[in-house]
């Protein structure tokens, strides 16, 4: 299992939304994070700074390839669609990220 964190800005404006659509996520969607390999993800949401800090563990052998096929799913696309306009992701992150990750520097059990 490996451990990923990762965070994003959310547009103040939209928190009431982002918030209301997190609260029922689309089983279609929940479906295929499972399906990914992805277990206890987790968004926070710091106010009033508006930055957001998202955790899953992965429990998969082949991440890059898991993140491509949930890429991929159609109905995950939609939901994307949907949530994208909302974040405002850092400007400090890496080409081709949109949720900018994190590296691990302290765990403990």
């Amino acid at each position: 299992m490996k451990r990923y964190g990762s965070m994003i800005g959310l547009r103040p404006e939209a928190i009431a939304e982002y918030k209301r659509l997190h609260a029922a996520v689309w089983p279609d969607v929940l479906k295929q994070i499972e399906n990914s390999n992805i277990r206890n993800y987790t968004i926070f949401l710091r106010e009033p700074e508006n930055v957001m800090f998202a955790y899953y563990e992965y429990v998969g052998t082949d991440h890059d390839a898991d993140m491509a096929e949930m890429a991929k799913d159609s109905r995950t696309q939609e939901w994307w669609a949907v949530c994208s306009p909302l974040q405002k992701p850092l400007d400090t992150r890496a080409e081709g990220e949109w949720w900018a990750g994190l590296e691990e520097v302290f765990h403990t059990e």
